[in-house]
């Protein structure tokens, strides 16, 4: 392995030396689909909602994250929230893919950068990787495709669920309060629709580790204007609903 100008420049594509296996509290045994949402007060109210049982937990330092199980028409699902970030959520990846999962859904809150309505659903195809957990699980690039067969499934899904949508480009960074007004511009003239904290890493560890991966963004804040819009986006009525959608997408998939 060669020094490059920036430590992220030196992708090693050889296992590394701590693995999850090597924890006690390393989870096991998990189904092989698999739903992370981003809010964890909504994985709890599905949990009640569908009758799930705790079968497991994402455990850390600072806070454990439980892992359900759902079943829906036979089909046995995981559900777990969602470390904030690319760091924490390509850990948790990790262990959820070492435990088992092969095919993963994620859904949360975006920011949109264009004009849209609080609540639009948006298919990420691409992100531009401006986080640094990515460059541990794949090659140094701008920007990551995701799995084209995952993005037409999920896009297929929503379609035959009757939700409108959109496919397009999101921001993943790292850094939520430096998201400044020239980056914004410059993210929107790339074509982003949206900015986000954990897309780009998700994508590249899921592929690294065999997984398959798509995600559901809905528009939550607004960047697309002068200053900023929180629109209380985290009461959305769309929050509630999001993780059924996933449910349904990672089923078939």
């Amino acid at each position: 392995m060669q020094k490059k100008e920036i430590p992220l420049m030196e992708f090693d594509s050889k296992e590394g030396k701590a693995r999850p296996e090597h924890f006690d509290s390393n989870t096991k045994n998990l189904p092989e689909r698999c739903v992370i949402a981003f809010s964890k007060t909504s994985v709890q109210e599905k949990a009640e909602e569908y009758g799930a049982r705790q079968i497991s937990e994402i455990s850390s330092c600072t806070c454990n994250l439980p892992i359900y199980e759902i079943d829906i028409d036979g089909v046995k699902i995981a559900l777990v929230a969602g470390f904030i970030g690319s760091a924490g959520a390509v850990a948790e990846i990790h262990e959820l893919c070492a435990a088992g999962v092969r095919k993963i859904i994620a859904c949360g809150s975006s920011g949109t950068l264009t004009p849209q309505p609080l609540g639009a659903l948006v298919i990420p195809d691409s992100a531009v990787r401006d986080e640094g957990a990515s460059f541990h699980y794949a090659p140094p690039s701008y920007e990551i495709e995701a799995d084209a067969d995952v993005v037409k499934h999920v896009e297929k899904t929503l379609t035959k669920l009757g939700l409108p949508h959109v496919t397009g480009k999101t921001w993943t960074t790292d850094a939520f309060y430096r998201e400044t007004e020239d980056k914004v511009a410059l993210r929107r003239s790339q074509g982003c629709l949206t900015v986000e904290m954990e897309c780009s890493a998700m994508i590249a560890a899921s592929r690294f580790l065999g997984a398959k991966f798509g995600q559901i963004l809905y528009c939550g804040d607004d960047l697309s204007g002068e200053g900023y819009d929180s629109r209380n986006f985290t009461r959305a009525d769309v929050r509630h609903h999001l993780i059924d959608y996933s449910l349904e997408c990672v089923k078939g998939l």
